[in-house]
C-alpha cells in the first residue's frame, strides 16, 4: 500500500533525493547537480510516498511569494510510474498550497523542442494534473535545454 507523508527530518530528505533521482538518470543529471538539490531540499517543504518503508516518490516545494509555490522537483521510481502515485503526490502539494491560500503553482520542466522522449510523459503527466504553458525560456538552463514554464491555478485570484 502507498503513503503519502509529509517529510520533515534533514537527513531523511536528503536520503530520499538522493535514491530517486539517481535512480532516475535520464531526468535527473549530472550527479554533481543531484547532490546539491539533496541539500538544497531540506530547506524546502517536502512530500514524499512510500511503499511499507521503501521512498518511491517525492515532491520538493518552494516558496517563491505569498501567491506562489513551485514544484523544485518531483520524481517516481521508474517501475512505480503510472500507478497513480504523481497524482497523489500532486493532490497533497495542491492541499499544502490550499492551506497556505496560494495562488498558484509553477513548475518548470524541459520544453518538447528538445525533443528528448523521456520528458514527453512528464509534459502530459503537468498537463493532465492541470498545469498550462506559459513561457519557453530558452536560455534559463542552457540552450540545449529550453525550460517550459507552467503553472495551475490554485486558489482565487
Amino acid at each position: 500500500m502507498i503513503t503519502i507523508k509529509k517529510v520533515e527530518n534533514l537527513d531523511e530528505k536528503t536520503r530520499i533525493t538522493l535514491e530517486i533521482m539517481n535512480a532516475l538518470p535520464e531526468w535527473f543529471s549530472p550527479p554533481e547537480d543531484i547532490v546539491n538539490k539533496s541539500v538544497i531540499h531540506r530547506e524546502y517543504p517536502f512530500i514524499a510516498a512510500f511503499d511499507g518503508d521503501k521512498a518511491v516518490g517525492f515532491a520538493a516545494l518552494k516558496i517563491h511569494n505569498e501567491y506562489t509555490a513551485d514544484i523544485y522537483n518531483f520524481g517516481v521510481l521508474r517501475e512505480y510510474h503510472r500507478m497513480g502515485i504523481g497524482h497523489q503526490l500532486m493532490e497533497v502539494c495542491v492541499q499544502f498550497c490550499k492551506e497556505r491560500h496560494f495562488n498558484f503553482l509553477t513548475v518548470k520542466t524541459l520544453d518538447e523542442s528538445a525533443l528528448y522522449e523521456p520528458y514527453n510523459g512528464t509534459r502530459a503527466f503537468y498537463r493532465k494534473e492541470g498545469f498550462y504553458s506559459l513561457e519557453v525560456f530558452t536560455t534559463f538552463w542552457d540552450e540545449d535545454n529550453p525550460c517550459l514554464f507552467m503553472v495551475k491555478v490554485i486558489g482565487r485570484v
